[in-house]
């Protein structure tokens, strides 16, 4: 009996004939697994992140595409407002790596319309992480759109392999054209809000810690240190600058009281430290001519609480020389857009379009002898204005077209000026190429031996012409005064001459404080 009931219960039932069309009711759904807490926070994180590296994807390639940068894609990725800083910088990296391959994917499929072509850089980002990166949900409408069509997708890169007769997708990469030497860490300590000595004790907790030996406020750490999120850097207490852009600064010797003017300031490194040489003390005129250069300049300032800096959107080619708000001006940065070719591999150009496409040395040399045009006449601007002591060019290039050929082409300008050459960190081995007399005085950096290329050259007024300034700057405030004070003010003017003629003057010398007439 129990093996027939066994028997029966093994039976698979049969379906009952009725006559009637019936339906089976359908089995029972899998109850679904209960998400992951964690999973669904690294989905979101995602979802944002894409986002977020898209709008500042659009940033670099809308910049290089105009051939002037708002910044580096280190300064976009690290500043205070991008959350994930270190996934956001290698998605964008990344992804500007596999542009090419990404754009021809998209061409081939024709799988894109027009919404999705007006937000081509969230789609770039999105199409990355679907084929190259890592898994992605549907969990925007980016997303869903292109994991829809991801079949059509990968079709399009297998036959992009074929048919540059290649096997694999990194063969279908240009290889980097970057130098393995690794370069220290610079930190400069912002002196408006931390002294160097706490700085080096509060760092030497992370890592060891020197003191470089020409930039009193410069610190050397070992390559590598990742200080981003560091909270002497997010308050403005330190900024990540390198060597030979805190040297510039410093080669142009402000004092406190000074009025300075710093001709192309963003993004506002080298102008918040004018403001720490000054000690806060005096004015600078920052000048910035694009908008959401301002904007990075702004931020910089205000995060160094650099008080004594005055931005000012406009083209410093447009300032006249005779404006009286400039009549005490008494020292200028000029600090140009220029090739860059001297950083270029720390700011990654290699991965931006532009370094694919410009393979032709023609369009080199376009754009070096434009570069230089502005460059040229930049400078000869800053030597027109009557008031100033003192003015640095510097660039961070490496062609000579930038640099000698620049300060060649306005040393007679300079001379009928009543300026010359000095020389910035006399104890610097790397002088100008020997292209003019005088070549000497400027200083080079090599991105071999240096780690970066750069240039500096520093323009004097003679002391002759300092002390003819002086004297009609006198005259001009005795004409000002009111009658009744007519023979005190003589007395006054002949006091002040007496002092300026016997040496009083300290604006001749970049080591000495300046005497103020006001």
């Amino acid at each position: 009996m129990k093996p027939k009931m066994e028997r029966r219960k093994n039976q698979t039932p049969k379906p009952s004939n009725t006559g009637k069309n019936t339906k089976q009711p359908p089995p029972p759904s899998p109850t679904p697994p209960k998400k992951d807490r964690r999973q669904t926070n690294a989905e979101r994180s995602a979802h944002f992140g894409r986002r977020e590296a898209a709008k500042i994807l659009k940033t670099v390639l809308q910049g290089d595409a105009r051939r002037r940068a708002v910044a580096s894609i280190k300064t976009l990725v690290y500043k205070p407002s991008v959350r994930n800083k270190k996934a956001t910088f290698a998605l964008i990296c990344q992804t500007l790596k596999y542009l090419p391959i990404i754009k021809d994917v998209l061409d081939t499929s024709a799988v894109l319309n027009s919404k999705w072509k007006r937000q081509e850089e969230l789609v770039y980002i999105t199409t990355y992480d679907l084929l190259f990166g890592k898994e992605i949900s549907s969990c925007g409408n980016a997303e869903k759109f292109l994991f829809q069509r991801k079949a059509a997708l990968e079709s399009a890169l297998a036959k992009i392999l074929v048919r540059r007769k290649v096997k694999r997708v990194e063969d279908l990469l240009s290889q980097p054209e970057t130098s393995d030497v690794p370069k220290p860490r610079y930190v400069r300590v912002n002196t408006l809000k931390l002294d160097v000595d706490s700085a080096i004790k509060e760092l030497g907790k992370k890592c060891t810690v020197q003191k470089d030996n020409l930039v009193p406020d410069l610190l050397i750490l070992p390559p590598g240190v990742d200080l981003h999120d560091h909270p002497l850097v997010t308050s403005g207490s330190v900024f990540l600058q390198g060597k030979a852009s805190s040297m510039v600064a410093v080669a142009l010797g402000p004092q406190p009281g000074w009025q300075v003017l710093d001709a192309c300031s963003a993004p506002g490194n080298k102008t918040v430290h004018l403001a720490a040489l000054m000690k806060g003390k005096g004015k600078i005129v920052a000048c910035e001519l694009n908008m959401d250069r301002v904007k990075l300049l702004q931020n910089t300032v205000r995060v160094a609480g650099a008080k004594n800096v005055e931005v000012h959107h406009g083209n410093f080619l447009n300032i006249d020389p005779m404006d009286p708000a400039y009549s005490e001006l008494r020292a200028i940065l000029l600090d140009p857009s220029c090739s860059g070719s001297g950083t270029a591999a720390e700011r990654l150009d290699h991965l931006l379009p532009s370094h694919s496409s410009d393979k032709s040395d023609t369009s080199d040399v376009i754009r070096l002898t434009n570069l230089s045009a502005f460059q040229k006449k930049a400078l000869k601007h800053a030597l027109s204005f009557p008031s100033v002591e003192r003015i640095v060019y510097s660039t961070c290039s490496i062609h000579q077209i930038e640099n000698e050929d620049v300060i060649k082409s306005v040393l007679p300008t300079s001379l009928k000026n009543g300026f010359e050459l000095a020389t910035p960190f006399p104890q610097w081995p790397r002088r100008g190429l020997p292209v003019f007399e005088g070549s000497e005085h400027v200083l080079r950096m090599d991105p071999i031996e240096d780690k970066e290329g750069f240039f500096i050259a520093l323009f004097v007024r003679r002391k002759e012409e300092c002390g003819l300034n002086q004297l009609s700057k006198l005259k001009r405030q005795r004409q000002e005064m009111p009658l009744p004070f007519t023979r005190l003010s003589k007395m006054w003017l002949l006091s002040m001459m007496m002092s300026s003629s016997s040496g009083g003057c300290g604006c001749c010398s970049g080591d000495t404080m300046a005497c103020h007439m006001d």
